[in-house]
């Protein structure tokens, strides 16, 4: 499973499908491509199945419980009511490829996807597949993103950003600033707060209107979860008309609010401007005087790989339920809003990967399993 030997006799032949990344949205489909029989290969860059999330912050926990975290075929084990750590679900995802038997090739780099003809050429290096289908299921956001300024802060400030930090463990002692309130900004101030004087500078998009843990995944999950399946999504009127407006805003802080972190003793600055004698300044001219930075400040999209028109004028994939009807054969999986407020969580994967899956069948004529149609949205008669 773990190999990255070239696999020359897949690079020689034209394959059904390539798919390019390999973390949930990617064995997700490959489930299907499995059970269709698909001639197809994962490629990823991590070294391991579940890299992805081994490499984030040690405390982070997933905010579904574990009931709603598995993907097609196999349930996510232990207590459906917890929620698991981030080292359980990437060992979790790596049982999943090797249970299904899934053709992933690992620690490479596309870097390359282009459309010759009727077929795709995937470029990784020096090694190339061609395939009928590319899947891209890397998800949106790639290079982390830090200010322009941040360069001017002095040398002695120990700067990471969310991508890098683990825990308070790489920080020097001193005050800590963290830049960004979202759900990582949240929780990562919440952590520090117990080794460092805290700050941090944002402002939340909301918050969850109840506790979060058992009590909620019990009672309020499952609600949460058929409206941002069923309601907030594409299909129906109120979704097409909320949509678009719940994304252009920050997400709600869900298990970390704010309450909590002044509970914790976190100061709330106001917003990182610019630097003065190489330490933050704020808006309204507070000098901040740190000895750390961590940038939760989110991250950038980065498809200059993808050599196809497969873009709107704001940048997006123009797609439909993730399929690029601009370009024949080019798919998309597990991005942020694809269909629903849900397709970038596992519950909406899983809904979304059982729609593109029969909507490959249709497509080249092959027949899907009924229960993958039913999931897809698709009248059955058995």
């Amino acid at each position: 499973m773990n190999e990255t030997t070239d696999h020359m006799d897949e690079i020689d032949r034209e394959l059904d499908a390539v798919v390019v990344g390999g973390g949930q949205a990617g064995l997700a489909i490959g489930y299907h491509l499995r059970r269709q029989d698909r001639d197809f290969v994962i490629l990823d860059d991590r070294h391991r199945v579940g890299d992805a999330w081994r490499t984030r912050w040690d405390s982070l926990r997933l905010f579904t419980p574990a009931r709603y975290d598995g993907l097609p075929g196999m349930r996510f084990p232990g207590d459906g009511l917890a929620f698991p750590t981030k080292d359980e679900l990437a060992d979790y995802l790596e049982a999943y490829a090797t249970r299904n038997a899934l053709p992933i090739r690992l620690g490479v780099h596309v870097d390359g996807v282009r459309r010759d003809g009727d077929v795709f050429t995937i470029s990784a290096g020096d090694r190339r597949w061609r395939a009928q289908r590319v899947i891209i299921t890397t998800g949106a956001f790639h290079e982390p993103r830090v200010p322009d300024f941040a360069h001017e802060l002095g040398p002695s400030i120990v700067q990471l950003h969310s991508a890098e930090y683990r825990n308070p463990g790489q920080l020097q002692p001193g005050p800590v600033l963290v830049v960004g309130l979202g759900n990582s900004g949240a929780e990562i101030a919440w952590e520090l707060s117990r080794t460092h004087a805290t700050s941090v500078s944002g402002t939340p998009g909301g918050e969850l209107p109840v506790r979060h843990g058992r009590t909620a995944a019990r009672f309020v999950f499952p609600l949460v979860r058929f409206a941002g399946l069923h309601v907030l999504s594409l299909g129906t009127p109120v979704g097409r008309c909320v949509l678009p407006k719940l994304t252009a805003h920050a997400a709600p802080l869900i298990r970390t609010r704010r309450k909590e972190l002044t509970a914790a003793g976190v100061e709330t600055v106001g917003r990182v401007t610019g630097v003065s004698d190489g330490l933050p300044v704020t808006a309204d001219g507070r000098v901040l005087a740190v000895a750390n930075v961590i940038w939760c400040t989110g991250f950038r999209s980065d498809f200059g790989w993808l050599q196809v028109p497969a873009f709107d004028e704001t940048g997006r994939f123009r797609q439909w339920r993730g399929v690029i009807e601009s370009v024949p054969g080019l798919s998309v999986l597990g991005m942020d809003a694809m269909y629903s407020i849900n397709s970038e969580s596992l519950p909406g994967i899983v809904r979304d990967a059982a729609y593109l899956a029969r909507r490959i069948a249709l497509e080249q004529g092959v027949a899907a399993p009924a229960r993958e149609a039913r999931a897809a949205g698709v009248a059955v008669v058995e």
